[in-house]
């Protein structure tokens, strides 16, 4: 299902519902999964609606301590697990600083300042900019980062964690199929991202705000 074949408001609701899931679980994200789950209702059938509420009944089952703590086993004790997309595309390298840099100028245009510590590349809030802030830029910054996404889908996945669902949600909503395998999401790096101009709309869904860390 790539975005097209939702409406621009179902879209967005889907990548700012990943971007909730996806952020640690402290008190003011879990207090605002109700309305993420409410959201998540009103979607049409689906990848993203049935992935983005598999991530919710698993919440439902787990303490919210032993959520947090699988949260940091997860993305803070995993490499392969990084929720910062540059990593994906320069690493530790030179090249990073200057794509964060980018991405801050980027944000700046589209009239978005950023405060707190979060990096610029932080997943969560690179889906809050395309579900809210700017639309058509945000998803061509996601097929921009493609491969680095499927990459960090097929490692939750191998990881067998609730956490790779979200990531299938988004990934549905880009054009094309998922990659397979590391190989093909590789190939992806290589030949790029297959693009379409997709317009979103604001959504009236508005969990908080990205930028919560521990």
């Amino acid at each position: 299902m790539s975005a097209g074949a939702l409406r621009a408001t179902e879209s967005a609701v889907v990548l700012q519902a990943a971007s909730v899931c996806l952020q640690y679980p402290d008190e003011a994200v879990l207090a605002t999964l109700p309305l993420v789950r409410r959201a998540v209702e009103g979607l049409p059938a689906g990848v993203p609606r049935e992935r983005l509420t598999s991530f919710l009944g698993s919440v439902d089952r787990t303490s919210p301590i032993a959520l947090a703590e699988h949260y940091v086993a997860t993305f803070d004790r995993r490499r392969r697990c990084c929720l910062y997309l540059t990593w994906w595309s320069d690493g530790e390298t030179r090249r990073r600083g200057g794509a964060l840099a980018g991405l801050k100028a980027r944000y700046r245009a589209a009239g978005l300042d950023l405060h707190g510590d979060e990096l610029p590349d932080y997943l969560p809030l690179v889906l809050e900019y395309a579900a809210i802030v700017d639309p058509a830029d945000g998803l061509a910054l996601l097929q921009d980062n493609r491969a680095g996404l499927e990459l960090l889908r097929l490692a939750l996945l191998d990881a067998a964690t609730p956490y790779a669902a979200p990531l299938q949600a988004v990934c549905a909503l880009l054009p094309g199929p998922s990659p397979a395998d590391v190989a093909a999401a590789k190939g992806l790096a290589r030949s790029g991202p297959p693009r379409e101009q997709v317009g979103l709309e604001l959504t009236p869904f508005a969990p908080n705000p990205t930028g919560g860390g521990r």
